[in-house]
């Protein structure tokens, strides 16, 4: 079935993805969403004033940065009568911007929107406790100086200064109580994923990356400068000497006693923002512009949030049983690699009979899909995963391998935190 009118992919373009190093990265949030976003807009044949709105996905905007949305469609050049927004659905932020840009363009209420997301992860703040933000309190609160002398005897040091690291709060989720990679612990025990088979797919993402890089196969990504004139023009993650006998040398993060899952073969927290954009039939003509793809159909859906890394499986077929698609029909697909054990937890889950009947209510099992189309430029173990930005990067990457191979079909789905997955179907013209 899919939409009931044509949802245009005009261009795209994304930033380079920067790995966290030691402290915050060169740029704010807000700074590379502007940056790729400019480069972007340059090429078009419309004026950024012509954009009916910007929306942009983003799972931790800064306290400087409200209304991110809005925030960089103004540094855009985009004009105080553009309206800008922000939308928030956790590690499908990007891809839930492409989303409501649709619904907007399917009502008739937009004809041309330019959509993305973007995170900083390196920028996530370190925050008080509870007892340190009430001992502030009570030190505003004290008025002569024998209460301020009083209010610093109470002070114990060792325990109020302990910080809260926000970045761990935020990939906590707050109904189960577990990091996002104590679920995909959750999935390796489910269905029996090694070790060995977790770093072998690590590897293999830092290979295939490497690979698309030396073969200029990341197109898309437009160079951003800093303040100081460094001019960052690659994906930095990829580890050239990326190895099985390095990936052993690294112990379980998430589950230290029994867990298999390592920073390595995990996604890497990285900065990064992506943008897509997006048109009618009828800005297509008015605006004489040329196409590169469609997005045909998209879905969501809801699972356990202990096992939300197969948010992919529960959200890709669907879309596809509502498309008459079978797995052979796709050409290319990009499952977000937010852990490698999650990845191949949604391919068993989709080779496996009980799987797929008890939980997908199919008759059998969904099918196996071939590796050779899976992430064949890599995925976020080696890229990374800016948390707003990897939905729509993923959406836009599918379409350029598409168009590169001669496929016409692709699909990019994603896991998202708090038990949900999100899936779109995008087509070549």
């Amino acid at each position: 079935m899919g939409f009931d009118k044509k949802i245009y992919i005009v261009d795209g373009a994304r930033s380079p993805f920067l790995k966290a190093q030691k402290g915050p990265g060169p740029f704010s949030a807000s700074d590379m969403a502007t940056q790729a976003g400019r480069a972007l807009l340059l090429r078009q044949k419309f004026a950024p004033t012509d954009l009916d709105e910007v929306i942009l996905g983003c799972a931790g905007a800064s306290a400087d940065e409200t209304n991110i949305g809005r925030m960089v469609a103004l540094r855009m050049g985009c004009g105080e009568k553009v309206p800008g927004w922000t939308v928030m659905r956790n590690c499908a932020s990007g891809m839930q911007a492409l989303d409501s840009a649709i619904a907007n363009i399917l009502t008739g209420r937009s004809d041309l929107v330019m959509a993305g997301g973007v995170d900083a992860l390196s920028r996530a703040p370190l925050m008080y406790n509870d007892k340190m933000v009430g001992w502030f309190a009570s030190l505003m609160g004290a008025k002569t100086p024998m209460e301020k002398a009083a209010v610093f005897a109470k002070l114990k040091v060792p325990e109020v200064l302990n910080p809260v690291i926000g970045l761990m709060k935020g990939l906590t989720d707050p109904v189960v109580g577990l990091l996002m990679g104590q679920t995909a612990e959750n999935l390796a025990w489910k269905f029996n994923i090694s070790r060995k088979e977790m770093d072998e797919y690590s590897v293999r993402s830092h290979q295939r990356v490497l690979a698309a890089q030396q073969s200029g196969h990341f197109e898309e990504i437009v160079p951003i400068i800093d303040g100081d004139g460094k001019v960052y023009a690659a994906d930095d993650g990829v580890r050239p000497d990326a190895s099985m006998a390095g990936m052993a040398k690294l112990k379980p993060f998430f589950d230290k006693k029994y867990g298999n899952i390592t920073a390595a073969n995990s996604s890497q927290i990285t900065d990064g923002a992506a943008w897509l954009i997006l048109a009618s039939e009828e800005a297509v003509k008015k605006h004489k512009l040329k196409p590169i793809g469609v997005i045909s159909d998209s879905e969501w859906a809801g699972l356990d949030p202990a096992i939300m890394g197969l948010g992919p499986v529960h959200a890709t077929t669907p879309l596809m049983q509502r498309n008459n698609l079978k797995i052979e029909d796709i050409d290319a697909w990009e499952l977000n690699e937010a852990f490698a054990a999650q990845v191949i937890g949604c391919l068993r889950a989709w080779e496996s009979d009980e799987y797929c009947k008890g939980q997908l209510g199919l008759s059998s099992a969904f099918g196996k899909i071939d590796e050779e189309k899976l992430n064949i430029d890599g995925g976020a173990v080696a890229l990374g995963h800016p948390v707003g930005a990897s939905g729509a990067r993923i959406v836009l990457h599918v379409l350029q391998i598409l168009r590169r191979t001669g496929g016409k079909k692709g699909i990019a789905t994603i896991c998202i935190g708090g038990g949900l997955g999100g899936s779109m179907l995008v087509e070549t013209i």
